[in-house]
Parts: structure tokens; sequence; C-alpha cells
């Protein structure tokens, strides 16, 4: 997935850290081709830019504690909303984002720490340009949770 304002190596660097977060800077720079530290100083450039907001630990598969929610967003032009997913990329707890045909142009699963913060999320995709409108529904409890491999 192409992420705006990052060079190649820059994403190969955000997809190692996808597969493994704890990979050492060291097992990573001989992965992207890079000396140890320019993996550091790239790393440290990304968090600043706000490509990388957090790290998170995630104990088994105990995610109970999360709010989620789906919202449904309709935008002014399907074929040229690529400055809302550029928006969406930016909110580390949109965890899902799938273009959809039908209705609706896409849908957003987003995990958050409390029913304030989805709210605020919320507010955040309906102000934003080209978003003309979004439906939200609240996940009540989760009963299937797969992780790809």
């Amino acid at each position: 997935m192409e992420r705006a304002g990052l060079d190649g190596i820059d994403q190969r660097i955000l997809s190692e850290l996808t597969r493994n977060a704890r990979v050492p800077h060291a097992e990573l720079a001989g992965k992207v081709l890079l000396s140890r530290n320019a993996v550091r100083q790239r790393i440290e450039r990304m968090e600043r830019q706000g490509y990388i907001q957090g790290y998170t630990i995630v104990a088994g598969a105990e995610t109970q504690d999360l709010v989620s929610a789906f919202l449904m967003v309709y935008r002014k032009d399907r074929m040229r909303g690529a400055d809302v997913l550029s928006e969406l990329r930016a909110i580390p707890e949109v965890v899902l984002c799938d273009v959809l045909s039908g209705d609706f142009d896409l849908m957003v699963r987003v995990e958050a720490r409390s029913h304030g913060r989805v709210q605020e999320i919320w507010e955040q995709i309906s102000s934003l340009p080209g978003v003309t409108d979004t439906v939200t529904a609240m996940t009540l409890s989760n009963v299937i949770r797969r992780v790809s491999q």
C-alpha cells in the first residue's frame, strides 16, 4: 500500500515493522540495505511526521477493552477520493479501510480505547473535505476474530 510522502525504503521499513514491531534496528537495516543508524533516523522522522503514531501491546487475543465501530463513508467523488484515504491512513485507530461497491464508498473500522475517542474520530472523518456523509455502527461483541497470516 502506497503512503504519500514516503519513499520506497520508508515503505519497506513500515512493512517490516508491521510484520514485527520488535525487529531490532540492526536486523531491519539488513532487510532494507541501510545502516542501523540510517534506519533509526528514518523511524524517528516517520514518528515525527505521524506515519508511526504509537506502539501497542496486544496481550494474547484480549481486545475486549477496545471500543470498535464501523463507519460507512460517502465521498463526493469516489474516483478521486485519495485525499480522504490519505487522512484515514494517518489515524492510528483506523485498523481497516475497504473501498466498497454499492451505496457506501468506504467501510472504515475503528478500534479505540473509549467511546469518546470513537466520537472524536467520527467527527474528524465527517469533517474531512470530500466526505459528504457517514453512517456509524458500534460493535457490540466480537464473535469471530481471525488474524490473517
